[in-house]
């Protein structure tokens, strides 16, 4: 009867474990995983966390095992993976059947491109995330830094591991109320002050990526905030897909202004992009005696804003309408704007805006509880 000899494990070299956890950038190579590894999760104190793991077992009774491969790759860099030990467990044991060679092949791959993404930008492509959320009615913003610093890799990496947060987690008031437009306002310029103001000329790093969720007031509000002199990226929220990143599209989107046939009447401003504002509704508000412009699409949609190039179409577009709203119009007279349109937009007609150039501005907001249009703020 002849003798069975089982095969020794071969010890991983130094050096190829070495080159593991650089490529792997010291995390979890599963899907959706990312753990650190050198550290410990409750107490943060250093230690080595970490599992070599074999995607064609190193043995061909292994999970994946294969007869000539187990050992032919028992040592190649391809074949193997750093991963915590719940994930370890879940490919070899928990899971083993559904975890073929191919999937972890793909999850090494994009993990090891994203890390080497990473490590290769250069300081010119960081940037620092803003997150701006104000209560719409009765709902919260949903902001979250991790689904921001996602979007914007890899045209830009964050600066650090949290947001630049303008926005109050919890507010009392609701924007049916006279309260909330003064208050949300202080607090937003308050918190820009503190947070993103000393940063400007400063910092290291000079470029800003903003997410925001709010009524349109305070969004143009925080764009009057960030004119040109601040380099900032706005990223608008899609709804199909659901996501912030820009889409891939050859759709163009012509702006159009539509001049009232009577000039010489109180200048007011409709912005129509998401959504239709008729007559009457301005006129309930303001009364007859008005001139009204209109900033329109041919369709208006509340997702037709998908690309960056149609968001810089509505900059050009805006920034020429409130000159040529002015030249009708004396400059000691406030513009009244309705506006009805993606929050990039809000936030880039904000910016466009020039305090010392331009009309001041009356931006109204329309409160359903309220029956329409209400005078929200004023930006002079």
């Amino acid at each position: 009867m002849g003798e069975v000899i089982e095969r020794i494990r071969k010890a991983v070299p130094s050096g190829l474990g070495r080159k593991l956890w650089v490529k792997s950038g010291g995390r979890c190579e599963y899907d959706g995983c990312n753990t650190p590894l050198w550290k410990d999760s409750l107490m943060q104190q250093a230690m080595n966390k970490a599992y070599i793991s074999h995607i064609i077992a190193a043995s061909s009774d292994g999970p994946r095992g294969h007869l000539v491969l187990s050992e032919k790759l028992e040592l190649e860099f391809s074949n193997l993976m750093l991963l915590c030990d719940e994930c370890h467990n879940r490919i070899d044991m928990a899971q083993a059947k559904v975890h073929t060679v191919e999937r972890l092949q793909k999850m090494k791959k994009d993990h090891e491109d994203r890390i080497e993404l990473l490590t290769g930008l250069t300081i010119e492509k960081k940037s620092h995330i803003i997150l701006y959320g104000a209560k719409i009615g009765q709902h919260q913003s949903p902001l979250n830094y991790s689904e921001a610093s996602s979007t914007i890799i890899p045209e830009r990496y964050p600066v650090t591991d949290r947001a630049l947060e303008l926005g109050l987690k919890n507010c009392e008031f609701e924007d049916k109320s006279p309260e909330y437009w003064e208050f949300q306002e202080s607090q937003l310029v308050g918190s820009f002050e503190r947070q993103i103001k000393s940063l400007l000329g400063s910092d290291q790093t000079q470029h800003f990526s903003l997410f925001g969720l709010a009524p349109q007031p305070l969004l143009v509000k925080l764009g009057t905030l960030l004119p040109d002199i601040y380099h900032v990226d706005t990223y608008q929220r899609h709804r199909e897909p659901q996501t912030w990143k820009w889409q891939n599209s050859s759709t163009n989107i012509e702006f159009e202004l539509k001049e009232p046939e009577n000039k010489s009447r109180t200048p007011v401003l409709v912005v129509s992009l998401s959504a239709t504002i008729t007559d009457d509704r301005i006129h309930k508000v303001l009364g007859n005696g008005i001139s009204i412009w209109k900033m329109a699409i041919q369709n208006p949609d509340n997702d037709f804003l998908k690309t960056k190039h149609i968001l810089s179409g509505f900059r050009n577009q805006m920034r020429r309408a409130f000159d040529v709203i002015k030249a009708h119009h004396d400059k000691s007279e406030p513009l009244h704007v309705f506006p009805a349109m993606p929050v990039s937009a809000a936030v880039e007609m904000g910016r466009v805006w020039m305090p010392k150039a331009d009309m001041a501005l009356v931006i109204y907001d329309e409160n359903h509880k309220k029956g329409g249009f209400v005078k929200a703020m004023e930006l002079k």
